[in-house]
């Protein structure tokens, strides 16, 4: 600060942004956070914060004076992300290029106590896998890693000793990485191997005694159930993960879990109550405060991804011109960075239009999406289904001729 001539303000605005570029999302740090660093009261800030912190003065962070978590009167050693492969990992959140090579070596000879800065590298893992989803979708790589990740913090946990805490700890970060890799699985209409990964993530959430990761289970199996053509299962899932704990301390998750159950209740045909449960998941999501500390993996949840589900919820019941209304809200709210999520609203969106018999406006809808996000399995399952359509109620037309000679030629 006083090489730069920087105000604590301007370091705080400094260290937000930098947190922002790791994660997708506006750091939350404040000036108070900032003093107590300056006079010493917090010398073990966490990964993220350290992180940042490092990038926005350009030095380790040992060299400002902070030391790794769990880790006290004994000999200073370097924080995790003076290490290079912890650099990589964050560098891989930043860009969306993808994860680091190679997971985090945590054992060594002989047995070792796994403590706090074990589990802060391999939650920065977890930050720079859920970026690369969120840009790439579910990839088999980003499946494969995940998976591996999982057996990696299970063997730790067999080889080496830990206190209760950091073991509930590391089963959270293994039902996470496992949860993940049936993501991508879902993600990319895989869905045996999802259901694989499914009952070893059920299995590794009990062991965490986490409900955030108990919510998140049982969300992404609502989800897979769906696909997989078992309404009363997926209904009953989404219910399920409203009774977990988190959904009453917190509207977000509160909020997450209605939109979910509307979902659910629109493939039954059940127009009532999936408008009703729209209608709460819309206040709950209001009462939520955004500067709330929140596991990285429900960042993705807010405004955007609200009319998302309230759109695909819409097209269930065949409701196109709520369908539209919804798409082109979530269009406007939804991150840049979001590309998958972006393609499918568009993808959507056509179908809405379509179903409303514009069929100028909906090819052009499609002609918007990126040709690289059109060959994403759910993508591309969406745009079979309109292409289809299109052939179907226009096979004459030359705007739906034009499409399908295109879009041949862009998944080929």
């Amino acid at each position: 600060m006083t090489t730069h001539k920087l105000k604590v303000r301007e370091v705080t605005a400094l260290v937000n942004t930098e947190i922002e570029k790791l994660t997708g999302h506006p750091g939350t740090v404040n000036e108070r956070h900032v003093f107590k660093l300056l006079k010493g009261e917090h010398r073990s800030p966490n990964a993220l914060l350290r992180t940042a912190l490092e990038r926005t003065t350009g030095l380790p962070a040992a060299a400002l004076g902070f030391t790794p978590r769990g880790r006290k009167n004994s000999s200073p050693s370097p924080a995790p992300e003076d290490d290079d492969l912890y650099r990589r990992t964050f560098l891989a959140a930043a860009t969306a290029a993808g994860v680091s090579a190679t997971t985090p070596t945590l054992t060594g000879p002989r047995r070792h106590r796994l403590n706090s800065n074990d589990v802060e590298v391999l939650k920065a893992e977890l930050v720079a896998w859920t970026t690369a989803e969120s840009m790439q979708g579910g990839t088999r790589e980003l499946e494969k890693r995940a998976a591996d990740i999982t057996d990696n913090v299970i063997g730790l946990q067999q080889a080496n000793t830990s206190s209760a805490r950091i073991r509930s700890e590391l089963y959270t970060v293994a039902a996470a990485f496992s949860n993940s890799a049936m993501w991508a699985a879902i993600d990319g209409e895989r869905f045996e191997s999802a259901e694989y990964h499914l009952d070893r993530t059920i299995r590794l959430a009990g062991l965490s005694g986490d409900p955030a990761t108990e919510f998140r289970v049982w969300g992404h199996a609502s989800v897979l159930f769906r696909h997989l053509g078992r309404p009363a299962d997926a209904l009953a899932a989404a219910e399920r993960a409203r009774t977990c704990s988190i959904t009453r301390r917190d509207p977000l998750f509160a909020s997450l879990s209605m939109s979910r159950i509307a979902v659910n209740h629109a493939e039954l045909g059940d127009d009532r109550s999936a408008m009703r449960y729209l209608d709460l998941a819309q206040k709950a999501l209001e009462r939520s405060d955004p500067n709330k500390n929140r596991p990285t993996w429900i960042h993705y949840y807010d405004q955007a991804e609200h009319d998302h589900l309230a759109m695909v919820t819409s097209m269930q019941l065949a409701r196109w011109p709520e369908a539209e209304k919804h798409a082109h809200r979530s269009l406007a709210y939804v991150r840049p960075d979001l590309q998958r999520n972006k393609a499918l609203l568009r993808a959507n969106l056509a179908v809405a239009q379509l179903g409303q018999q514009d069929l100028e406006q909906a090819v052009a809808t499609a002609h918007c999406i990126p040709e690289g996000m059109m060959r994403h399995a759910r993508v591309r399952g969406l745009l079979d289904r309109f292409t289809e359509q299109v052939t179907t109620l226009a096979p004459r037309n030359p705007e739906a001729r034009d499409w399908q000679a295109f879009y041949r030629t862009a998944v080929a």
